[in-house]
């Protein structure tokens, strides 16, 4: 499917498999979404379903027009708040490649990822205001083999978000920033949810709320993250720079229980720059289900404005190499 250059208004579409073989999908023009709810069904936009080998490239940009939407996302505090659809979905696809594509504004997440294999996304811009809500650059869930490398996200929400069933995951080369970091999590809100083998490595985060994070709700239900590894990150007035939250709750209807998720073989290394809160590192483990085998090593982060600090509470690990601001494990 080949859309050349120009400008064209898509209403919701789904492309359903299985299909004969592979398929292309080339946008080098300019495909608006429309700002009229009426024009999209369920959570989506244009979305992708049951397809093995799908190639979608051509420079191009998907504009989802979010303006429209964005102050009709209050679901915070409006129990019946219209579902604002995701700019692309991605269910059940394997063998994958997202290739030079560019994405603004999305009315909710750009890219939702989720129960597919051997997926990557290469040379992708994903961009939206930093006041954006809930504009996920890319959201993955239930999903393996997930690779992110050569991108920039800048959004009003995380750059990159992985959720329950992330597992195999490859982020390198990743520019972030505005938005809240990148994080796995939230989990616990379910029963048995897991993440696991997540590798993030030589990114750069510029001005963003959080920098590379956990959490997990507070209560939650039994839940596990390990063998994630963060390395050779950059901050540059980041907020929070390095921070597992384990009493994560967005808004007042939560307890002050103890989150019952267990996170286990975490490591920080090689992340240096400047943050924008005198907490560099936070490492806020649960009192009930503490933290094991967190490795702080080689980091060098820097308050703009004096010292910084950082706090561990329940956390079972060690520190080694640099430890500016001073270790606290």
């Amino acid at each position: 499917m080949h859309i050349p250059r120009g400008v064209y208004m898509v209403s919701s579409v789904l492309f359903t498999g299985t299909c004969k073989g592979s398929v292309t999908v080339r946008i080098q023009g300019i495909v608006r979404a429309p700002t009229n709810p009426s024009l999209f069904f369920g959570d989506t936009w244009i979305g992708f379903r049951y397809i093995d080998g799908l190639v979608m490239e051509g420079g191009g940009t998907l504009d989802g027009q979010g303006a429209s939407a964005w102050p009709y996302n209050d679901c915070n505090k409006n129990p019946h708040c219209p579902k604002l659809p995701a700019s692309v979905r991605f269910d059940f696809v394997k063998n994958a490649i997202v290739h030079n594509i560019h994405s603004i504004n999305s009315k909710n997440i750009h890219f939702n990822v989720f129960a597919c294999d051997n997926v990557a996304f290469t040379g992708v811009t994903l961009l939206a205001p930093r006041d954006s809500p809930n504009t996920d650059g890319i959201h993955i869930g239930t999903s393996t083999n997930i690779r992110i490398s050569r991108s920039v996200i800048g959004t009003g929400d995380d750059c990159i978000s992985m959720v329950s069933g992330s597992q195999n995951i490859a982020i390198e080369n990743v520019v972030c920033g505005p938005g809240h970091g990148i994080s796995i999590g939230s989990l616990g809100r379910s029963q048995n949810e897991f993440v696991s083998n997540i590798h993030i490595k030589n990114c750069s985060l510029l001005d963003t709320q959080n920098g590379v994070r956990i959490k997990t709700w507070a209560p939650s239900y039994p839940s596990k993250i390990s063998n994630v590894i963060f390395e050779d990150i950059v901050m540059t007035n980041t907020n929070n720079p390095i921070f597992i939250d384990q009493q994560y709750c967005p808004d007042s209807s939560c307890t002050s229980q103890s989150s019952s998720a267990e996170i286990k073989n975490v490591t920080f290394a090689k992340i240096r720059g400047v943050s924008g809160s005198k907490s560099a590192v936070t490492l806020n483990c649960s009192p009930t289900s503490p933290c094991q085998d967190v490795k702080l090593v080689d980091i060098n982060l820097v308050y703009k404005d004096g010292p910084a600090t950082s706090f561990c509470s329940n956390v079972r690990g060690g520190a080694f190499g640099k430890q500016q601001p001073p270790g606290c494990l």
